[in-house]
């Protein structure tokens, strides 16, 4: 199983875990501060994801290319 693999997987488990706490909580701020600390495990679960899907290659190429910063009053000229 590769790392692509388990990430989905521990996703789709953490997934779980949100709609079972969901389902028979009774909110209290123990089952609260578990909510939140699964939905910030499955964004960070999220962007390893992400970030394996990226080719380090076009990421480099992004990083040498000078962008333009737009600033607010850039929009209101």
């Amino acid at each position: 199983m590769n790392n692509k693999e388990q990430l989905q997987k521990r996703i789709h488990q953490t997934e779980l875990q949100l709609k079972r706490l969901t389902q028979n909580c009774s909110g209290s701020t123990i089952c609260e501060d578990l909510y939140n600390s699964l939905i910030l495990q499955k964004a960070i679960l999220k962007k390893q994801l992400d970030d394996l899907n990226k080719n380090p290659v076009i990421e480099n190429i992004k990083k040498l290319i000078p962008r333009q910063k737009k600033l607010i009053c850039d929009y209101f000229e």
